[in-house]
C-alpha cells in the first residue's frame, strides 16, 4: 500500500506534532550515520527539542560535534555559508521548481492544444476563422517547426543516398582498375615467355639445330648420318 503524502505544514495536534518529532529524528540520527559511514564526511548533528527540560540532543557526541563546529569556523565567512540553506532559502527554492514545473506542463498543454488544432484543421472539422491570434500564431510556429523536420529528414536521406552512390561507383573503378592490372599483367607475362627457336628435324636426328650451335658441329653430325649403312653413297 502507497503511504499518503504528508502536507508540510505545522501540525497542530500537540501528541501527533511529539510523536511525528520523535520518529523524524530517529530518521534524522539514521542519514547522517549512513552519510558519514558509506562517504566518511565529518558529520554531526544538534537537535534541540521545543518544549523539553532536557538539553539539546548531539550526535556523535558533544566532542565531535564540537571538533567539526571549530572546523566550521576556521573556513572563510564565504565557505562557511556557501551551501548553508535556512528556511526562508528551502522556500524559494521550492518555489522556484514548483514555477519552472509549472512552466514545463503549461507548455506541454499548449503544445498539445495546438497539435489538436491542427489534426482538426487538416480534417476539416475546424476553419481559421473561428481561431484567435495567439492560436493562429501557435499553429504557425508548430508548422514551421514540423516543416523543418521533415526538411531535415530530407537532407539526410539525400546525403545518405549520395554516399551510396559514390560508394559504388569507386567499388566499379575499384574493380575496372583491378581487371586492367590482371589484363596487362597477362599480356606482360605473354611477352616474356621465350619462343623456342630450332629445327625440329635436326633435333629429331640428333644433330642440333638450335640457335647458337657451331656450324663444323652440324656438318660432322650431317656426314655420320649420311654415311650410316641405311644409306649408302655408293
Amino acid at each position: 500500500m502507497a503511504r499518503k503524502k504528508v502536507k508540510l505544514e505545522w501540525i497542530a495536534n500537540d501528541a501527533a506534532r511529539k510523536a511525528t518529532f520523535k520518529k523524524r529524528k530517529k530518521g534524522l540520527v539514521k542519514k547522517v550515520s549512513e552519510l558519514s559511514t558509506l562517504c566518511d564526511v565529518k558529520a554531526c548533528m544538534i537537535v534541540y527539542a521545543p518544549g523539553e527540560a532536557q538539553a539539546a540532543e548531539v550526535w556523535p557526541s558533544a566532542p565531535d560535534a564540537v571538533r567539526v563546529l571549530s572546523r566550521l569556523k576556521r573556513l572563510p565567512e564565504t565557505e562557511q555559508s556557501k551551501k548553508m540553506m535556512n528556511q526562508e532559502k528551502l522556500m524559494e527554492q521550492r518555489v522556484r521548481k514548483l514555477q519552472e514545473q509549472f512552466q514545463r506542463h503549461d507548455k506541454e498543454n499548449r503544445d498539445l492544444e495546438t497539435a489538436l488544432l491542427m489534426q482538426q484543421c487538416l480534417e476539416g472539422r475546424r476553419g481559421l476563422h473561428d481561431v484567435g491570434i495567439e492560436e493562429v500564431k501557435a499553429l504557425a510556429w508548430m508548422t514551421e517547426v514540423k516543416m523543418g523536420k521533415v526538411r531535415e529528414r530530407m537532407e539526410e536521406e539525400e546525403a545518405r543516398n549520395t554516399s551510396a552512390t559514390a560508394a559504388a561507383a569507386a567499388a566499379t573503378e575499384e574493380r575496372k582498375g583491378k581487371a586492367t592490372a590482371a589484363a596487362a599483367a597477362a599480356v606482360a607475362a605473354a611477352q616474356e615467355v621465350a619462343v623456342p627457336t630450332h629445327d625440329w628435324f635436326a633435333e629429331a636426328m640428333g644433330i642440333g639445330g638450335y640457335e647458337g650451335v657451331a656450324e663444323d658441329h652440324v656438318d660432322s653430325k650431317i656426314n655420320s648420318w649420311l654415311h650410316s649403312s641405311y644409306y649408302p653413297l655408293n
